[in-house]
């Protein structure tokens, strides 16, 4: 968002900018008036009105009417009619006859050739007269009645009235008359003068209503009438007499009301000497000049913005109203104000609008990103998106700034309002609260923001001196970017924030580079500037009402355009004309036409993209195929969809894939799908390949050309009366001859055609095996024959011929020869969906469901891979394999992780994954335990089934998942409890399987264990007992808590073969540190301080002397990660163990393990308290196990035993080992 003030109070903006006046005063900020001219007539002027052209302007003045010309004020006429003072006078809508009343009791009917026509009088004299705007009817009111004449009529009809009448006015639609009364009622009567709604106010006589008027505006969907009476009151009411709103109370009598710029604004003059401008609510807005005595009454000039003003002294002054233009652009919204007290935000693009209502003034508008900063007289209102949706045009009110500023331009930032108050810069917070000052050396002209972090933005700042700088609102010293001898205009600063585009007060364009401050180019006739948001090189300035638009270095291209360019984003501009913002769609062909004249057919698409036609997209495309460009011409012929160039491409680059590097015989190619035949010839017989010159024109038909082309004696010649007989034979229904000689001849299309209609597999292969590879259509052709007839290897053959490795593919697949397509996408991997998928559902099909699984995930289908797994892991579970099981969900698990890196679904995926892992855990344990139970020998020892059942019994403190028992793993608990010496512990299972449904298999064992474990002692085997490595507590065998230290509740590591608790201890990183700083700390390997040496090494003379000092006290442990083990006895919660940068410098990196998994998740680390017991990591699953066992394990399998990663993989062999 950025804000420019230009000399003598102009306004321009930039591509995010606002353009407005920097007012100082409240009505300057809404209006100025600029007086036309001015007279003066030694009369009071009591009543005005316009011709309905404008060209006139008519005055009571005394006795005398004075007809004035409005475009300079020259008296035209003065018209005698009357005998006394004249009150009131009024035009017919129609603009051909006015009307004047006076004190003399008389009213006169003129034409608008200045002659009077017609005459007659009342009883009293006259104090209004109003024409009906529709049938041109007039309306006379005096002290006692009021009288209705049409030209249609001879009569006046008059009728009685109550009280003096001083005011009346007509409603748009001609129905409807509104008298104002003395005594303070309004009387509102049809056009036959019958009295329909009267309304009787507060004030009754002592606020006699004085001037009347209905608001002209077709958008009301009701008739409104403003009334000023003298009790100092502006009220509106319906035609129904219901008053709108509440009264407005005015600090002085006022004499004229009339409506300004059909409705929107009023005029209300009196005797406050001045003529104040009012919106159609009542809200005061400012003064329209200030004059020496009472006013009596004010006009607006028909449909423009001009007011004219007559003073009880005789004055008469003609104002033009300028409204200034308060309004914001950021991207593509823009926000304006309307009617002086509402904001309107407009998006560009798609039109969308929404308003915004203040009541109140509105001074200045600051519109950026999804902030909106409205000022208004004693306020300052800040506004926010509803949310981040870029469509989203629903404000909402976030913060009010209850102070009154003064300030000549507003900026707003995410988290600021920048105030500029000519050479100061102040940056306030939300609450209003002053956070830093800025003071420059010169009177502030540009101001822009240029982005950045919430809170953190730049500013970019042009001064009158030629200065300009960048400025962060959280730092107090601004940054010079450069500075020149002119003052600054505009400014704007490429995407990049390279280049910087500057407009000075000379009207040129000057562009530097911002790291060299080196001048690139200047252009003249310049007043804005803005570049283009999506092209580095482009940019766009007007003036002189052209539009300019720069790409490079190349000339300027022009086109007109009215107005200020403020943005330029693609191919729209967008342009602010007046008060109007528009966004203008410029065709970017003229640009792309100069990149296409220096070959520089990369840019030129670029710029194409901006946004060209159809036409300029073609030329692009031609441009650049004839420049062999083929990457280019085949992005351009994709836009315009020419099928038949995008083909000749492929087949182009194909070739070039295959080695041909003949550019002749490509361009020749060109010029052949262009219709250039004959270049086409000359390139095919330069490059040597004057065969396909000759099919060229034979496939025409073009025989004379081609004969031309041979020459006389050419033998090519005889080929071609071949193909005519062939032509023949064919036609005449003998296809083997007609092949033998379109062979002969060369067309082997047509010959393949006839033979692959025949089904002669033997001909077809041999005119394969002797075609040129080259000749791809042939070959093709040949192949697609051979694949219909059953021959799959020979069509493969023709493929490989060709290089079509994608049909190559299609074929092995389509023939299920699986083994030749793998053996092609292990070499060429782009084809691996066209492989996989179909070999996965083929499969799925054949019910071999876990490779099914394997092929899905390797082409990269998560959801049919999941759904297989899920499916393989529902079916190990139910036949009881449970190491599968495990060994799926494993699987599962991982894929769940790979597929939580989206972040639409990282909290449901890590869900899903935790949950998994933990599956497969238990299921890996479980194995154990069913084997145990199952089958008749145990290949495991005592200790790992009493690990193994404890580690389960622990874990399922919930659900238990389908297919575990909890009676075998209690049972097994019971058994290796009972041998092992935990007879407390086998006591308990045995209770716990009381509770259950008992296998009979199971029975009697079971009985006869709890009978015989009551002779036991009753306590538990001391060795057994599970010690936590960080707190040194013993835990019990069985713990309520889980697998967690009872004390500490740090989680014991379990390894994943014996499951022993292993002596690691899991430590967290500070906040502020990296995985990768962690890793390189550790690396450091710093040296271990060593202890105080009691030896002491004396030196004298050329003796040497060894002495043991006992005084010497040793330093103690060293190591600082012990003490972050410390633990307050008791505590409830689980404190992890945090370490920073001093101790992970101290730490070996042969003590510590890591789990380094993928993203979203961090990184786990373990340390070991006995570095000399050996621990190793599987770098796969992250599962650990006592070196030793691992070791035995993969020698067993081959593969890691959790998650069976094979040996061969060069990952296994990188396990992390502590020794």
């Amino acid at each position: 968002m950025c804000v420019a003030r230009g000399s003598e109070g102009s306004q321009s903006g930039s591509d995010c900018g606002v353009c407005r006046r920097g007012g100082k005063e409240e009505a300057e900020a809404a209006m100025r008036a600029v007086l036309t001219w001015r007279d003066k007539v030694e009369q009071c002027i009591y009543d005005l009105a316009f011709k309905p052209d404008g060209t006139q302007l008519i005055l009571a003045a005394g006795n005398r009417l004075l007809v004035y010309d409005t475009s300079d004020g020259t008296l035209l006429q003065p018209l005698k009619g009357h005998k006394d003072t004249v009150y009131c006078v009024a035009y017919a809508k129609d603009g051909k006859r006015f009307a004047s009343g006076s004190a003399d009791k008389s009213i006169i009917i003129w034409t608008s050739k200045l002659e009077g026509i017609l005459k007659y009088t009342h009883n009293d004299s006259i104090q209004c007269v109003s024409y009906n705007p529709v049938t041109h009817q007039l309306a006379s009111c005096s002290s006692s009645d009021f009288g209705l004449w049409s030209p249609e009529q001879k009569s006046v009809t008059k009728h009685k009235s109550g009280s003096k009448i001083t005011c009346c006015s007509w409603t748009n639609d001609g129905q409807y008359l509104a008298l104002g009364m003395m005594n303070g009622v309004i009387s509102i009567r049809n056009k036959n003068g019958e009295e329909k709604v009267k309304i009787e106010r507060p004030g009754g006589s002592l606020s006699p209503v004085w001037s009347i008027c209905w608001n002209p505006s077709r958008e009301e969907h009701n008739d409104i009438l403003a009334v000023a009476d003298w009790g100092h009151k502006l009220s509106f009411y319906q035609l129904s007499g219901k008053q709108v709103g509440k009264d407005r109370l005015l600090d002085f009598d006022p004499c004229c009301i009339s409506y300004f710029s059909k409705g929107e604004y009023i005029l209300l003059g009196g005797s406050d000497r001045q003529v104040s401008l009012f919106t159609k609510d009542g809200v005061r807005l400012g003064t329209i000049g200030e004059q020496g005595s009472w006013v009596w009454t004010c006009r607006e000039k028909p449909d423009s913005n001009y007011v004219v003003t007559g003073c009880q002294d005789g004055t008469i002054a003609f104002y033009q109203l300028v409204f200034s233009t308060v309004h914001g652009l950021y991207k593509d919204r823009y926000a304006y104000r309307d009617s002086m007290t509402d904001v309107i935000v407009q998006h560009l693009i798609t039109e969308q609008k929404v308003r915004i209502k203040c009541k109140e003034l509105v001074k200045k508008i600051a519109i950026y990103k999804n902030r909106l900063a409205i000022q208004l007289p004693e306020k300052i209102l800040i506004y926010e998106l509803y949310s981040d949706d870029s469509s989203d045009m629903r404000y909402r009110l976030k913060e009010k700034i209850l102070k009154k500023f003064e300030c000549n331009l507003l900026v707003v930032c995410a988290s600021h309002i920048i105030l500029c108050q000519e050479k100061r810069l102040q940056c306030l917070s939300f609450s209003g609260g002053k956070e830093r000052e800025w003071q420059m050396e010169s009177l502030i002209r540009y101001i822009k923001v240029i982005g950045g972090p919430p809170g953190r933005e730049g500013l970019l700042v042009g001064l009158k001196n030629g200065q300009i700088l960048k400025i962060f609102v959280d730092n107090l010293f601004a940054i010079v970017l450069l500075k020149q001898a002119t003052a600054v205009r505009c400014l704007d600063m490429s995407a990049s924030r390279s280049k910087l585009a500057v407009v000075d007060e000379n009207d040129t364009c000057l562009v530097y580079d911002i790291h060299t401050k080196e001048l690139l180019f200047q252009e003249p006739n310049a007043n804005s500037v803005a570049w283009n948001t999506q092209c580095e090189d482009m940019l766009c300035f007007s003036g002189g009402g052209y539009l300019n638009i720069k790409a490079s270095t190349f000339p300027v291209h022009q086109q007109k355009m009215q107005g200020f360019v403020v943005g330029y984003n693609g191919s729209k501009i967008f342009c602010l004309h007046v008060f109007a913002m528009s966004a203008v769609e410029v065709p970017q062909s003229a640009p792309m036409y100069q990149y296409l004249d220096r070959k520089m057919f990369r840019e030129a698409y670029q710029i194409a993209c901006l946004g060209v036609t159809d036409a300029d997209w073609r030329e692009l495309a031609m441009e650049a195929l004839e420049g062999l460009e083929f990457e280019t011409a085949k992005k351009a012929f994709a836009r315009v969809q020419d099928l038949r160039y995008l083909e000749l491409i492929s087949s182009i680059e194909e070739r070039r894939k295959r080695g041909e590097t003949n550019t002749d015989l490509f361009l020749a190619d060109v010029f052949a799908y262009q219709g250039k035949f004959h270049e086409a010839a000359k390139l095919y017989k330069r490059s040597g390949h004057e065969d396909l010159a000759l099919a060229m024109y034979t496939d025409l038909r073009m025989f004379e050309y081609a004969k031309d082309f041979l020459g006389s004696g050419d033998p090519k010649e005889t080929k071609m009366l071949i193909t005519k007989q062939a032509d023949w034979a064919r036609n005449m229904n003998e296809p083997k001859a007609a092949v033998e000689m379109y062979l002969s001849a060369g067309e082997h299309i047509k010959a393949i055609k006839i033979c692959g209609d025949l089904g002669c597999v033997d001909t077809l292969i041999d005119i394969a095996r002797k075609l040129d590879k080259a000749e791809r259509e042939p070959l093709l052709l040949c192949a697609h024959y051979l694949k219909k007839l059953d021959s799959p290897s020979y069509a493969a053959e023709t493929y490989l011929k060709l290089g079509d490795l994608k049909a190559l593919v299609q074929l092995h697949v389509e023939t299920q020869h699986w083994d030749e397509a793998f053996a092609l996408g292990e070499k060429h991997p782009e084809f691996k969906d066209d492989i996989y998928v179909p070999y996965a559902q083929w499969l799925a099909e054949n019910d071999r469901f876990e490779e099914a699984q394997k092929a899905f995930h390797k082409a990269g289908r998560q959801g049919e891979a999941v759904q297989v797994l899920e499916q393989l892991t529902q079916n190990a579970v139910v036949e009881s394999r449970f190491s599968d099981a495990s060994y799926y969900y494993w699987i599962l698990s991982m894929q769940c992780l790979e597929i939580a890196q989206d972040p639409t679904q990282k909290d449901t995926m890590l869900d899903k994954f935790y949950h998994f892992q933990h599956l497969a855990e238990l299921y890996h344990g479980y194995h154990t335990i069913h084997r145990f139970t199952e089958e008749p020998f145990s290949f495991h020892l005592p200790e790992t089934l009493f690990n193994i059942s404890r580690f389960l019994l622990h874990s399922l403190t919930k659900d238990t998942p389908l297919g575990i028992s909890k009676v075998k793993i209690l049972y097994t608990l019971a058994k290796q409890s009972k041998a092992l010496g935990a007879y407390k512990l086998a006591r308990h299972a045995y209770d716990k399987l009381r509770g259950l449904w008992i296998p009979a298999k199971f029975q009697k064992s079971i009985e006869l264990g709890s009978l015989t474990i009551r002779s036991k002692p009753f306590h538990d085997s001391e060795e057994l007992v599970p010690l936590c490595y960080r707190c040194s507590t013993n835990n019990p065998l069985l713990n309520s808590l889980g697998n967690v230290c009872v004390n500490c509740r740090q989680p014991f590591v379990f390894s994943a073969s014996s499951y022993e608790v292993l002596h690691l201890v899991e430590f967290q990183l500070e906040e502020g540190i990296s995985d990768e700083e962690a890793v390189a700390l550790i690396d450091l390997e710093a040296p271990q301080h060593r202890r105080e040496d009691r030896w002491q090494e004396v030196a004298s003379g050329d003796s040497q002397t060894l002495r043991l000092d006992e005084t010497v006290e040793p330093s103690g442990d060293d190591d600082p990660f012990t003490a972050k083990l410390s633990f307050e006895q008791g505590g409830s919660e689980f404190i992890p163990v945090v370490v920073g940068r001093a101790v992970l410098r101290f730490m070996s990196r042969r003590d510590v393990l890591i789990k380094r998994w993928p993203p979203p998740l961090h990184w786990q680390y373990f340390r070991s308290l006995l570095p000399d017991v050996a621990v190793t990591m599987c770098p796969s699953c992250f599962q650990m196990f006592h070196t030793e066992d691992y070791e035995l394990l993969v020698l067993q399998h081959r593969c890691c035993p959790y998650c069976r990663r094979r040996t061969e993989d060069p990952g296994l062999r990188d396990c992390q080992s502590q020794p």
